[in-house]
């Protein structure tokens, strides 16, 4: 499922006999992710490959390429985070897991690039990070039915009666595996399977549709999800939608129609300059609309801004003061 394959310089850092850190780097990613996601992805095949550059390394999907990279074993990458002063002398490159400025440098300026405020790291977590953001990037597809079922057996084992009296019985298993990987695609974490059981138990014998009862779980975690993007905040600051847009949006939906490709276009634009407004002043990548929208913006926006929450109103706890920081749709 998972595959990283090396050039053979890099060979060293996923040796552990000559001390390499990749492999206890790529076992702490899995236990972390489980951790905060509910389920162990699956493990890491690392191999070898003389075709590619002695520094390069490519990480795979299902036998595809997703990523890949080209270290400097011997140097440490200086990345500017954006508010580093100053150069360093170094080969000049990006790092590959967000695509920031940065330098390879050697060992003895690493006490200089902190102190000009650049981040430094080894080449074993350069690898690591790359992996760990594409791993997230691709979680729904990393969560196969054969982890439902595991994770079926594990709660099984807490809740018997429950799991016994709930699938097949009430809920087919390609559904309820649907739902899961509804949730994992906008990073929502299933560790709360009692809710999500719960709530599928209730409403999935008037309801068949994965999406519509992926809808209702959502909100039933609304205060995970509130939780997890705004911490203990009491006031958040989202960007909305302007209200005629919203009317325009909602409209296109009841008429079962696609958005107009100017609106569209808008939309596109209008939300890049929302979330560098919303990252100029530290806030979270959130857009709130309302309920009957909010799949329907999540995967337009999703495929453009994989960075973006899209959250409905009904996700959000009550205690929460909302302020728009930024309206797409109304006068910029």
């Amino acid at each position: 499922m998972l595959g990283l394959e090396v050039g053979y310089r890099l060979i060293p850092l996923v040796d552990t006999a000559q001390d390499g850190q990749l492999l206890a780097r790529i076992r702490g990613i899995r236990k972390k992710f489980a951790q905060d996601m509910g389920f162990l992805p699956p493990p890491v095949h690392i191999r070898d490959n003389l075709d590619l550059a002695p520094g390069d390394y490519r990480i795979l999907l299902k036998g595809v390429e997703i990523g890949r990279g080209e270290i400097q074993p011997e140097r440490s990458m200086a990345i500017d985070p954006g508010c580093a002063e100053g150069q360093l002398p170094g080969v000049a490159c990006q790092e590959p897991a967000f695509g920031l400025p940065a330098v390879w440098i050697d060992e003895v300026l690493r006490e200089q690039a902190t102190i000009q405020g650049y981040t430094v790291v080894d080449p074993s977590s350069v690898v690591a990070t790359h992996l760990n953001h594409l791993i997230g990037l691709h979680t729904d597809e990393l969560f196969s039915r054969q982890e439902t079922q595991l994770l079926l057996d594990q709660v099984s084992k807490e809740m018997p009666k429950l799991v016994e009296d709930f699938i097949p019985a009430v809920l087919p298993l390609t559904t309820f595996h649907k739902v899961l990987q509804n949730l994992l695609a906008e990073r929502v974490s299933i560790r709360d399977m009692r809710t999500i059981i719960d709530t599928l138990a209730e409403f999935a014998p008037g309801q068949t549709d994965a999406d519509e009862l992926t809808a209702q779980v959502r909100i039933r975690l609304g205060r995970a999800l509130t939780q997890q993007w705004f911490q203990n905040q009491q006031e958040i600051q989202v960007i909305g939608l302007d209200i005629e847009l919203e009317r325009l949006l909602i409209q296109a939906i009841q008429n079962g129609s696609a958005i107009e490709p100017g609106i569209a276009e808008n939309l596109i634009a209008q939300t890049e300059k929302a979330i560098q407004q919303q990252e100029a002043i530290d806030a979270p990548l959130v857009l709130l609309v309302n309920q009957p929208l909010r799949l329907m913006l999540s995967r337009f926006l999703r495929r453009v801004f994989p960075q973006l929450a899209v959250l409905s109103n009904l996700e959000l706890t009550h205690s929460c003061t909302v302020r728009m920081s930024y309206v797409i749709g109304g006068k910029a």
